[in-house]
């Protein structure tokens, strides 16, 4: 951002100071603070930043935002009864002065992946910028927004909600062009109530700009009334055969059948529909669960103006980031990391990627409970059990709650292979080493790893390297 605290202090209803300095940046750790930069002070349960404030002016920051009485006086200071809501209106302002096309991007499944491979399409025909990693909250996205120089073709922002008006406090800031939702499925159900999730992800298009549209996954029914509902023009894509200008299907690995390689490949060919013609991509996604993210990417970037042969060789070159369909090999197993986060859907895409890559060798699950699924999260977990049951995992590995409600469901579904309930890494270690010489001997396989943040299932997968 470029802009001088007295077009924040306007902004903000504040009074002007003499010195209005120009200010580039907000930053919210004071670790993190240059010459230049708004410090913006949070209360949190663990930290303060007001307690940070004169560490901060000492590293360069040219003025503070503050909402408590804070003992600096060598820079000037916006004193609001809020610092999370007050960044959101100064990011809202500096999106106002860029010439970008703006997307914003939300979903219950695959939301920073999609963010990820259409900044990376987009950015073979112009300037992209992106939030870091997964900042997608009411501090994380306005701090991407100022990051950006107003320079760029295209923002690309990510917006993660889990309570009841979320979504309208970060829309109503980003204002996008373009606003794509790439599903709607049971997460965080326990803070967003009973509208239900779909309703939440739709407030998306309640805030767009003027001229703005909707990027709609026709797959979900819930998802598509609630959007027209918002009166947005609506454009639909499909990866389940729906009726959609933009669709795509999985047509295998790449390299095909005849490759050795393939089984083992992070990579897929897939067909891509873009308004009544066929293409084909590799794209960094292996299995059917791709197809959703590469119709969501491809339809977002043609509209936006990109050609197929643009957007085939954006996907070519894209990758995913980390924690996100990871893949390392470890001796004759191929260990997958999902591990950043888990819900129902990602789960179900997850699980049936893995064992479509163990192609007949083994495929265990190291998984962990879902967190904040409400009144759901029993026949979740049930269900959980259910669909793994179907994939005829060689062994399941457990941490966490729920544990009952997932075996059950291994049970029903005709399961009968071992069950290890783990708390801690080592206890994962020593129950792996006990079956490699009987139940897991042989050829390898495939080790999925995933699980809710909170359950830090990678430290399962960390033991491996050492």
């Amino acid at each position: 951002m470029r802009l001088s605290y007295n077009e924040i202090a306007e902004c903000l209803g504040l009074l002007p100071c003499a010195d209005n300095p120009e200010l580039t940046c907000a930053v919210t750790d004071s670790r993190q603070t240059f010459p230049g930069s708004l410090f913006v002070c949070i209360p949190g349960s663990r930290a303060d930043g007001h307690a940070f404030a004169s560490m901060a002016v000492d590293r360069g920051a040219a003025a503070l935002l503050v909402s408590a009485d804070v003992a600096e006086s060598r820079v000037p200071v916006l004193r609001v009864a809020d610092t999370v809501r007050a960044l959101g209106r100064i990011a809202a302002l500096w999106r106002t002065r860029t010439r970008a096309r703006v997307v914003g991007v939300t979903g219950t499944a695959g939301k920073t992946t999609v963010k990820e491979v259409l900044s990376g399409v987009l950015s073979v025909r112009g300037r992209t910028a992106q939030n870091a990693m997964n900042y997608n909250n009411q501090i994380g996205m306005p701090r991407s927004v100022l990051e950006a120089d107003g320079q760029e073709d295209f923002w690309v922002m990510e917006l993660g909600i889990s309570h009841d008006g979320d979504m309208d406090e970060l829309a109503s800031v980003l204002r996008p062009d373009m606003g794509l939702i790439v599903n709607a499925g049971t997460g965080h159900a326990e803070g967003l109530g009973a509208k239900g999730v779909a309703w939440h992800k739709a407030r998306l298009l309640a805030h767009l700009a003027d001229c703005g549209e909707g990027l709609v996954c026709a797959d979900y029914p819930d998802l598509v009334r609630e959007a027209q509902a918002t009166g947005a023009k609506l454009h639909l894509f499909s990866a389940a055969g729906q009726e959609a200008a933009y669709c795509a299907s999985y047509i295998g690995p790449v390299g095909g059948e005849d490759d050795p390689d393939a089984p083992e490949s992070p990579k897929g060919r897939y067909a891509l529909w873009l308004g009544g013609t066929r293409h084909e991509v590799v794209a960094p996604f292996r299995g059917a669960y791709g197809a959703e993210n590469v119709a969501a990417t491809g339809a977002a970037a043609f509209l936006l103006g990109l050609s197929p042969e643009e957007i085939a060789t954006g996907f070519r070159q894209a990758h995913l980031p980390p924690q996100r369909f990871s893949q390392r090999r470890w001796g004759a197993w191929l260990l997958m990391d999902d591990t950043y986060n888990a819900n129902p859907l990602s789960m179900r895409r997850m699980l049936a990627a893995a064992a479509e890559m163990a192609g007949g060798r083994h495929f265990v699950a190291v998984l962990g409970e879902m967190l904040e699924l409400g009144c759901q999260t029993e026949s979740e977990h049930y269900l959980l059990g259910r669909n793994l049951a179907e994939l005829k995992p060689s062994a399941v590995f457990w941490k966490g709650g729920q544990g009952a409600a997932v075996r059950l469901g291994l049970s029903e579904g005709g399961y009968q292979g071992p069950w290890m309930e783990v708390t801690a890494a080592p206890d994962f270690l020593h129950a792996w080493s006990e079956m490699q010489g009987s139940v897991l001997s042989g050829s390898g396989g495939v080790v999925l790893f995933k699980g809710s943040r909170s359950t830090r299932v990678e430290d399962f997968l960390e033991i491996f390297r050492a």
